[in-house]
C-alpha cells in the first residue's frame, strides 16, 4: 500500500522566510523539525527560483540540532570521515549505504529501546554498543550481498582468442566495483575499530 499523499509545499523567500503554503503560515527551522518528527513529509522550493531546495534545508535543521548541548547525534569522526568521501570513488555509495543502514536502525529501533529500559541504572553503554556493532555487522554483510547481486560483472570474464579466461584483462567497470568493495570492507574495519575504543 503506497501513501498517495502529496508532500506539503514550503516556499523560502529571499529574506530566509519559510512559508507553509498548506497552512498560509510562515515557518521556522525548528517547525519544520517538528513536522518531520511527526512524519509529515514536505518539499522547499526558492519562492523566486522555483529549485528544490530540500536537502539544503534539512541539512540546515540538522545544522541547528547539532548545535544545541546535548543533541549531537554526529560524531566528529563520522563528520571528518563523511567529508573525505566528497569526490572519492565511493562517494556514489555512500549516501546508498548510509541510508540502507539508517533504515535498518529505524526498523530495529524497538529491540534498542527495550535494552536501554533493561540496562537502567546498569553499565548502560556497553551492552548497547554491543548490539549497535552486531547490527552494523549485519547491515555490511547484507549491503555487500546486495551490492553483489545487482552488479552484472561478478561471473567469470570471457577469454579472448590469444590468451585464457584467467589472464583476460580486468573490465574498468569489475575494477571499480572490486574497489568499491575494498573500500567498504575498510569502512567496516574503521567502525569496529572505532567499537573497540569505547
Amino acid at each position: 500500500m503506497t501513501n498517495d499523499k502529496q508532500p506539503i509545499i514550503i516556499k523560502k523567500y529571499a529574506n530566509r522566510r519559510l512559508y507553509n503554503t498548506g497552512t498560509s503560515a510562515y515557518v521556522t527551522l525548528e517547525n519544520l523539525a517538528a513536522m518531520v518528527k511527526k512524519g509529515e513529509d514536505f518539499v522547499v522550493y526558492d519562492a523566486k527560483s522555483g529549485d528544490d531546495i530540500t536537502r539544503s534545508v534539512l541539512t540546515q535543521i540538522i545544522f541547528e540540532q547539532e548545535g544545541k548541548d546535548g543533541q549531537s547525534l554526529l560524531p566528529i569522526t563520522f563528520l571528518r570521515q563523511l567529508i573525505r568521501f566528497y569526490g572519492d570513488s565511493m562517494q556514489m555509495l555512500v549516501p546508498t549505504y548510509l541510508e540502507f543502514t539508517i533504515d535498518k536502525l529505524t526498523n530495529d529501533q524497538g529491540k534498542f529501546r527495550e535494552k536501554v529500559g533493561g540496562s537502567f541504572g546498569a553499565q548502560l553503554t556497553a551492552p548497547i554498543f554491543a548490539s549497535l556493532e552486531e547490527q552494523t555487522r549485519k547491515n555490511m554483510a547484507l549491503f555487500t550481498q546486495a551490492l553483489g547481486m545487482f552488479s552484472p560483472f561478478t561471473g567469470p570474464l570471457p577469454a579472448q582468442p590469444d590468451r585464457p579466461a584467467e589472464e583476460a584483462p580486468v573490465e574498468p567497470a569489475k575494477a571499480d566495483i572490486d574497489e568499491m568493495k575494498r573500500q567498504l570492507e575498510e569502512l567496516q574495519k574503521r567502525i569496529e575499530r572505532l567499537g573497540s575504543k569505547e
